[in-house]
């Protein structure tokens, strides 16, 4: 009873922790729909070199968009015309980095920790571009314009108001506030709906790590030469966010884990979470995913070797750099997210449970009509 009492406390507090970032990156999603043209946008992240998958990289260190919240904004792109690379660039240097985990580094991690970090990020989000365009070569598929994308992956309750609304459009442009309201719509329906289930499995698995693997058990197995892969195996099911998994890091830290397997704790986490991974699985295909893998598990490994040898070599002083940590988010704003991302998946899952029983209806009354005649 305790066990399960455990890990049902340690998903509601990843849930408070997630939503404010998952519902700013649905905001963000929407505004991308709404302002974001795809004929911009391809001649911006499109393309077969590496410069698209560099420019998204380069996008997506400053926002402070977290594991989950950058999965809507991330599906948006790509619907919107970007590359599977930069798609796959801008996945994982997002919630890598961010102004707000960049300034809580500073206050947590030191000094040292806050540059080596970003700059880990982007090598390995254009690492995992890099091999992601290079599978996507090798298999010869053309990428589908844009508007194929939205067709094919619209579902069909809202695919009749697409078709209308882009008659309208025809015969009158819509105006400022139509298209931000039709861009949230698209955000909180058709972006909400394809990851929910991610969500809500990434959490779950998530929250059994939380509750089940002792910290301090933790730490004393991350001393030896296979710390490394011990915390990006640790790292890869999990939903940590980049900002919040500071304060875990600085935690870590002080009972004694090396600079370098917190950091490929900080870089595995974050970008490689099971809904994310679900999310490129089934956005990009299995070539990518399996890319996608590589290039994170296999830079952060290397950045984690490295870091550990800088810090011997410069004899740079980890443990005076920590200091204590501080609520990133306060309580009313995550808890009034928590509530308002709650009744929106449960709006989503019954909605599509709803279509789901009337199309079963409908066959079913076909198919005895049929069987009438």
């Amino acid at each position: 009873m305790n066990m399960m009492t455990d890990i049902l406390n340690a998903f509601l507090e990843l849930w408070q922790e997630a939503a404010f970032w998952l519902l700013l990156g649905l905001v963000v999603a929407g505004l991308l729909k709404t302002f974001v043209k795809s004929a911009h946008l391809g001649g911006q992240l499109q393309g077969n070199g590496p410069w698209p998958a560099i420019k998204a990289a380069v996008i997506g260190i400053p926002l402070p968009l977290c594991s989950c919240g950058v999965i809507p904004a991330a599906i948006g792109l790509k619907r919107a015309g970007a590359s599977n690379s930069a798609t796959t660039a801008f996945l994982i240097s997002t919630p890598e980095t961010g102004a707000d985990s960049i300034a809580v580094s500073w206050a947590l991690l030191g000094p040292f920790m806050t540059i080596i970090r970003p700059v880990a990020a982007t090598c390995s989000a254009l690492a995992a571009a890099m091999l992601v365009l290079f599978s996507d070569r090798r298999r010869s598929a053309p990428l589908p314009a844009a508007d194929d994308v939205s067709k094919t992956s619209c579902s069909t309750r809202c695919c009749g108001h697409s078709r209308l609304a882009d008659s309208m459009a025809a015969t009158q442009p819509p105006s400022l506030a139509r298209r931000l309201w039709d861009g949230q719509r698209y955000a909180f329906t058709e972006v909400l709906g394809d990851l929910s289930l991610w969500l809500i499995a990434g959490l779950i698995a998530s929250a059994l790590i939380v509750a089940l693997v002792p910290h301090d058990a933790l730490a004393e197995v991350t001393q030896g030469p296979s710390a490394m892969i011990i915390m990006a195996l640790v790292g890869v099911p999990m939903y940590i966010c980049a900002s919040a998994s500071t304060p875990l890091a600085a935690g870590l830290m002080l009972a004694g884990v090396s600079p370098g397997a917190v950091l490929v704790f900080l870089l595995a986490g974050p970008a490689t979470n099971m809904a994310t991974l679900g999310i490129v699985h089934r956005e990009m295909g299995p070539r990518a995913l399996a890319a996608y893998l590589v290039g994170v598990i296999g830079v952060a490994i290397g950045f984690g070797y490295a870091t550990n040898a800088l810090v011997a070599l410069g004899h740079v002083d980890i443990q005076g750099e920590l200091t204590g940590a501080g609520q990133l988010v306060p309580t009313a704003i995550s808890v009034t997210a928590s509530v308002l991302l709650a009744v929106a998946i449960v709006s989503d899952l019954w909605q599509r449970l709803v279509h789901r029983w009337q199309g079963r209806s409908a066959h079913e009354h076909a198919h005895h009509g049929h069987r009438s005649d």
